[in-house]
């Protein structure tokens, strides 16, 4: 059931879910100390250019739709931007790509069907979503039961409605329609994620650390929000325990049967594996639209050049 908020309208209405559609804001930070984690866009990127594209300031909450099979009617005219996958979106049944802006008309239809291309999409409404905040985000994380559209981390149900703010059809948006070429990652091709060495690095044996970053990885059938399991050689590590530590965002542990594990948006807050380091924001952001069976290959990188990496994508979206 949609919570009333204050000052909104409906805006869009759910008439066939998907299997995990949820509204994402930045995260939810400040607040590991209590156990919830951020929470967030599993891919920062394409959810930062559905935002830049509606004109929203970065922030706002926009909707993550994994794997497809949702079904949106317009309740009112909207400007829209839709970015990351192709889901095989229809606009009235006629096809609709992602990365640009478009306009809906109340009535109008907006399906996804079934990944070609990657796995997450990113709809943002010019003004963005909105809904009562939890903890200071709307970030829904289904696992903890916070955020989202109803404040209780629920995905999308047949019903349901994406409320906007009341000056939504008139938001500016800008002159910026599409997307550029260089910023539309190409989901077919096999990724090179960015991994900070730290932590327990020292520990695993120098034939396990050659193996991590010369061979490749297949990403497995157990990944969600919280986590990727990756399948390929088996990495040792001389650390018989640990004491339980904090966990960051990218964070990649490797537990007992040698087969690591790269934590996202929703990950518990501590843990006690042994880990490699971490992957950048925006090899986290890759790693979300990996599908099962895709090849991925890890690759050490500084911390100079992770930050400097980081800096200038930010830059854009001031």
């Amino acid at each position: 059931m949609t919570a009333v908020i204050r000052d909104t309208v409906a805006g869009l209405r759910v008439t066939r879910p998907g299997p995990l559609a949820l509204l994402q804001d930045a995260g939810r930070f400040g607040v590991r100390r209590l156990g919830v984690t951020q929470g967030g866009p599993a891919d920062l990127q394409a959810w930062a250019w559905a935002n830049r594209l509606a004109g929203n300031a970065w922030g706002a909450a926009a909707l993550e739709v994994t794997l497809g099979g949702l079904a949106l009617e317009a309740e009112r005219e909207l400007t829209l931007a839709l970015a990351g996958a192709d889901l095989g979106a229809t606009l009235d049944d006629r096809p609709l790509s992602p990365w640009q802006r478009f306009r809906l008309r109340p009535g109008q239809v907006l399906r996804f069907a079934q990944p070609v291309g990657g796995l997450r999409a990113y709809l943002a409404v010019a003004g963005g979503f909105r809904a009562e905040p939890v903890l200071g985000s709307l970030a829904g994380v289904v696992r903890e039961g916070l955020g989202g559209h109803d404040g209780r981390g629920h995905a999308l149900a047949e019903g349901d409605v994406l409320h906007v703010g009341t000056e939504a059809g008139e938001h500016p948006v800008g002159d910026e329609r599409e997307a550029p070429a260089e910023a539309r990652p190409d989901y077919a091709a096999m990724p090179r994620l960015s991994l900070l060495p730290g932590a327990q690095i020292a520990e695993f044996e120098g034939a396990s650390l050659a193996a991590a970053f010369n061979t490749l990885w297949r990403v497995d059938d157990r990944a969600d929000r919280m986590g990727v399991r990756l399948r390929g050689p088996t990495l040792r590590c001389r650390l018989a325990s640990m004491i339980s530590e904090g966990i960051s965002l990218g964070a990649v542990q490797v537990p007992p049967d040698g087969q690591p594990i790269a934590l996202l948006n929703d990950r518990q807050t501590i843990g006690g594996y042994p880990r490699l380091g971490a992957l950048t924001p925006l090899a986290c952001a890759r790693l979300a639209q990996c599908l099962p069976g895709q090849e991925l290959r890890l690759e050490a990188v500084s911390a100079e050049r992770a930050l400097a990496e980081h800096r200038r994508f930010r830059a854009a979206f001031r």
